[in-house]
């Protein structure tokens, strides 16, 4: 620990704790940068796979995040968030048109490019005399359109030294990237944006994505921490053929190597349990983006290595196999994944101060959520994708000014909300027209705490396979206490759980009796969204 600290000092990082929990006090509710009072500014800040079990706000178990916490704290939580297709960029496609997947066109990220020509909210805010940004991860192939400001990382972003690309071309950030991220997106508030306008910035993190690479000054974070499994780690899919033939399970799926950085130099550590990662080592982790050899500098790879080096040389000594190794790879992941989210944590305190030190914070409503959320060993799994409940579901809080939250402050919204919902809820802010190709609805009105006449169920389809963790197609709907689901193309099965009795998702109940009623129930209700919502399911290559 002497070791790290020293060259940390040396290096110029330093550990910085979170920012304080004070209340802010209540300003006039004007933007202060400007010289009377306009429509509410816009801060989306979205991270990429942030399970909601890792935002304290929702689940203590694992750690705490003062900050994104505060976000609810003075505003609201969402308990019943969801994504219509749990996936990086089809997730930000929603967003950004309002639609669903097969309507947006972007429904997986093996082929999909997505088609900036479309109406989209940022072009919709420009039109209603918004000044936009979007900071961060994009992810979308094609080039960000309708924005007036826009700086992006390379594809999925590196956490080192990443490459960003703008109208002016690609550079390389020095740094970690969350904080990289942050400092652009602050930097345009201060500098790059038209004062006389309102604002709405995307502030996108790259992280926690895999391969959950914490900051130099987090290595040591959580070391003494031992993270309670899930009690279904062990899950053995029984009654779930399509939970079974995945292929994101910690226990055989989990790259020691690459997800868990034990590239040993003597290039002897591989991943046996796994003939598909049999083969990956350290030759083959040095020819990983984020590993190769120059994308840290040698003073950051000198803190790196100092780490994990005697964390690679324990994991040789004591060959771990069975049930011993599936832990310690839950343990080694639980903690790189939580040392990211105390990065994320620490600069949303960073966006927050600077809203209230610049008279901005009540005049803006700050959003936090995710593209998706995560799962954190549930079912053995690692990644998202399945309309599972920790994948679907995601992490939302808003905090809006006192003129909308008097009523709701530090309350909780059960309403279901979707992220479909964010681009009409956007034009609803800024006092634009919604058009009615958007499929989703505005919530502003359950944040005025108005919820009549809201949706009673949601829709969701996942396209990506044959890909990445075979997770097979599906579709499915979700009510309150019911999810039912169906695997389509190269299975055909339907999962029915009732979420009341079995919160988990263990045991598939679909045709056993006593279920006849609540599935033509649900299986009307899946018909009329997909009828709704213009969807009609192809289900054969």
């Amino acid at each position: 620990m002497a070791k790290i600290q020293k060259l940390l000092k040396i290096t110029g990082t330093a550990a910085v704790s979170s920012v304080s929990l004070l209340p802010c006090a209540c300003s006039t509710g004007q933007n202060a940068d400007d010289d009377g009072q306009k429509p509410l500014n816009i801060v989306y800040i979205m991270c990429d796979d942030h399970s909601y079990q890792t935002v304290s706000a929702y689940d203590g178990r694992f750690i705490d995040t003062p900050n994104i916490d505060r976000i609810a704290t003075e505003g609201v939580r969402f308990t019943n968030s969801f994504v219509a297709n749990s996936l990086s960029g089809p997730s930000r496609a929603c967003l950004l048109t309002g639609k669903h997947s097969h309507k947006n066109g972007f429904t997986n990220n093996e082929h999909g490019i997505f088609d900036g020509s479309q109406q989209t909210v940022q072009q919709l805010l420009r039109d209603a005399g918004y000044t936009t940004a979007m900071v961060g991860k994009w992810h979308l192939v094609s080039e960000p359109t309708g924005f007036d400001y826009w700086d992006i990382v390379d594809g999925q972003g590196d956490y080192y030294n990443p490459v960003f690309i703008s109208a002016g071309g690609r550079r390389v950030e020095q740094g970690y990237v969350t904080n990289i991220t942050t400092d652009i997106a602050l930097r345009w508030l201060d500098e790059g944006r038209d004062k006389s306008k309102p604002f709405c910035l995307f502030l996108h993190q790259k992280a926690p994505h895999r391969t959950w690479m914490p900051d130099l000054c987090d290595l040591e974070l959580y070391d003494n921490v031992t993270y309670p499994l899930p009690d279904n780690f062990y899950d053995d899919y029984s009654g779930r053929e399509a939970a079974g033939i995945q292929e994101m399970s910690i226990i055989k799926d989990m790259n020691v190597v690459y997800d868990l950085k034990m590239a040993d130099k003597e290039n002897e550590i591989h991943t046996p349990e796994n003939p598909a990662l049999e083969s990956y080592g350290r030759g083959m982790y040095l020819q990983t983006g984020e590993f190769r050899p120059g994308r840290m500098t040698a003073e950051q790879q000198e803190v790196w290595d100092a780490y994990y080096g005697p964390i690679i040389e324990k994991f040789k000594k004591d060959n771990l196999s069975g049930d011993a190794l599936s832990e310690w790879k839950y343990q080694r992941y639980m903690h790189d994944y939580c040392r990211v989210i105390h990065s994320i944590d620490r600069n949303v305190g960073k966006v927050y101060d600077y809203l209230k030190e610049h008279g901005l914070l009540e005049n803006t409503i700050v959003i936090y959520t995710s593209d998706q959320g995560f799962f954190m060993g549930e079912h053995g799994y690692f990644d998202k994708r399945f309309m599972y409940e920790e994948s679907f579901r995601t992490p939302l809080l808003v905090r809006a000014p006192d003129c909308m939250r008097n009523a709701l402050r530090g309350k909780d919204i059960d309403g279901f909300v979707q992220n479909i919902d964010h681009a009409p809820t956007f034009l609803e802010l800024a006092g634009a027209d919604v058009p009615g190709d958007i499929q989703g609805e505005s919530y502003l009105s359950l944040l005025k705490g108005k919820d009549r006449g809201w949706r009673k169920s949601l829709y969701y389809h996942y396209y990506e396979y044959p890909a990445e963790h075979s997770v097979r197609r599906h579709y499915g709907v979700r009510t309150n206490g019911w999810s039912l689901m169906h695997f389509y193309n190269d299975i055909d099965e339907w999962e029915l759980f009732d979420l009341r009795h079995d919160p988990e998702e263990m045991h598939n109940i679909y045709g056993q009796k006593g279920t006849e009623r609540i599935t033509k129930k649900l299986r009307k209700e899946l018909s009329r969204l997909q009828e709704l919502y213009d969807d009609p399911i192809e289900e054969t290559l």
